[in-house]
């Protein structure tokens, strides 16, 4: 993962310079990124200038420590998807008293995907004080490794992009 790390840290310094220049702060809901989104903030020295904080979002259990969302708010939603993936970029947004929120949900591979979506497929979404985004990624592949980057890249492009607009 260190050269993964090293290939992602331009872009996260970028970023890091759209939200320092903004005065503004983001917080993280990694799922099958596995932590490689926060990571990759954290790459950048001086961090704790725009980081707030985040978890990696892999159970039921983890999901309703860092949201603290009613069991209702879930209500007809499947993980993978882009709804849920807002979902979760406003709660740890909001939790974390963050301008910025950024979330990922897939399906790294490799098993079953207990809402049944197909592997290789990552939902990121980012939200803003005026805005939300999500962007949809289909490798239609089964190796955990090569998703993860994936996910974790289609993730901060889309960051990138939405602080660059």
């Amino acid at each position: 993962m260190t050269d993964f790390l090293t290939q992602a840290h331009p872009q996260a310094l970028r970023i890091a310079e759209h939200l320092r220049t903004r005065g503004e702060r983001i917080a993280v809901a990694d799922g099958a990124t596995g932590g490689l989104m926060a990571a990759s903030m954290l790459s950048v020295p001086g961090a704790l200038d725009f980081f707030v904080g985040g978890g990696v979002v892999y159970s039921f259990r983890a999901r309703d420590v860092l949201f603290d969302l009613p069991r209702e708010a879930y209500q007809g939603m499947r993980g993978a998807s882009e709804e849920y993936a807002l979902l979760q970029a406003r709660a740890i947004r909001d939790n974390l008293g963050a301008d910025w929120g950024i979330a990922e949900s897939g399906s790294v591979g490799g098993s079953k995907h207990p809402s049944g979506a197909p592997s290789g497929r990552s939902c990121a979404a980012v939200v803003g004080p005026d805005s939300e985004h999500t962007l949809v990624l289909e490798t239609g592949s089964e190796n955990r490794i090569e998703n993860m980057q994936a996910f974790t890249r289609n993730a901060l492009n889309l960051l990138e992009q939405t602080l660059a607009a």
